[in-house]
């Protein structure tokens, strides 16, 4: 059994888990890395110098492939400590009249389904371990506020509140800590996407509209959501449990 924590980040070869990724690499976590770009993965995993790093391209809607990859991170590194449960997808910028039913249907399955899905076996492998451990849930600012033409985003983002609040009650006893991170305009594919999708004739003016709503003036950075994660998930918070924690420059301040 190693003697380093050992954590699973899902959504990994994105710009927020890469950077968390790092972050935890750099304070001594082995890394069991999930996503489904297998290249992106490798090197990703290439690039962090001197850590035990394994990587799984899976679907985190496919509960089979779930259970398979907690499984193996156990198995190959003989504990589990940390889930930085990432994986998610903006979807479709559109009215809820004129919203597509099988696009609703994909961001409810990967941002929730599948957040559920690494919930329900990370928490069991922890509990059985009896070590107590750390989750992460990647929410939004919209998982607590609401914004046109992003329906199925927002929904499934207060769904992680929800989820993240009732695991952090069950497992408690059990010396597990469960929290969100709800982050605001980032600087990463998934803004670019919404302002191409929002604004397709001017996606720059988009950015500029964006950044306006950020009282700090501008969009965070990848590596500050990274930073609040890697805290979260260290026992520096071995008294937060239950908590979805802003990183937004102030924009759902008021």
């Amino acid at each position: 059994m190693t003697e380093q924590k050992v954590a699973i980040i899902t959504g990994a070869a994105g710009g927020i888990g890469s950077a968390t990724a790092r972050a935890f690499a750099r304070d001594g976590f082995s890394l069991y890395l999930v996503d489904q770009d297998a290249q992106a993965l490798d090197e990703l995993a290439s690039s962090l110098d001197g850590a035990s790093v394994r990587t799984r391209a899976a679907d985190v809607t496919d509960a089979g492939a779930v259970a398979a990859y907690v499984a193996d991170a156990v198995s190959a590194f003989g504990r589990l400590d940390a889930l930085f449960n990432n994986a998610g997808i903006e979807g479709q910028v559109a009215p809820l009249t004129d919203a597509d039913e099988d696009a609703f249907d994909r961001v409810l399955a990967v941002n929730v389904k599948g957040l559920f899905l690494n919930l329900k076996y990370a928490l069991r492998a922890m509990k059985e371990a009896g070590s107590g451990g750390s989750v992460v849930n990647t929410s939004s600012g919209l998982g607590t506020t609401g914004i046109p033409e992003l329906g199925a985003y927002v929904a499934s983002k207060h769904a992680v509140i929800g989820l993240t609040r009732t695991a952090a009650l069950e497992v408690a006893q059990y010396g597990i800590r469960v929290n969100a991170v709800c982050p605001g305009p980032i600087d990463t594919r998934m803004m670019r996407s919404l302002e191409e999708q929002g604004m397709p004739e001017d996606p720059e003016h988009a950015h500029e509209l964006y950044q306006e709503l950020v009282p700090l003036g501008r969009y965070g950075t990848a590596q500050e959501v990274a930073e609040l994660v890697a805290f979260l998930a260290s026992d520096r918070a071995s008294f937060m449990n239950g908590a979805a924690v802003a990183i937004d420059g102030g924009s759902t301040a008021d």
